[in-house]
């Protein structure tokens, strides 16, 4: 399996794309560091890559009431990057659709 996961194509996310139109979101392996998330996405995506930003999200406990009680549960943690790009270069995640 790769580096990356998936891109990250949430309704905050496009509100950031639009802002600033070179950066760009993924989830990545939690033990993914910079270096290899800069040259998988250049691999992947044929672009240019000027900085990766990181963030590690914890997971969380979720609970929900049903017919035969509570069902408790926990979601995953995961990692996330956020990449800017060289100038001029983009990412179209829906061209292959």
């Amino acid at each position: 399996m790769g580096i990356i996961i998936k891109p990250i194509v949430t309704e905050k996310m496009t509100a950031v794309t639009e802002k600033t139109p070179n950066r760009f979101g993924f989830r990545v392996q939690p033990d993914a560091n910079k270096l290899e998330i800069r040259s998988a996405v250049e691999a992947l995506y044929n672009v240019v890559v000027e900085d990766v930003n990181t963030m590690n999200y914890s997971g969380k406990k979720k609970s929900r009431y049903t017919k035969s009680g509570v069902v408790n549960g926990r979601q995953d943690s995961f990692k996330k990057a956020i990449v800017t790009l060289k100038e001029g270069d983009t990412i179209d995640f829906f061209s292959n659709i």
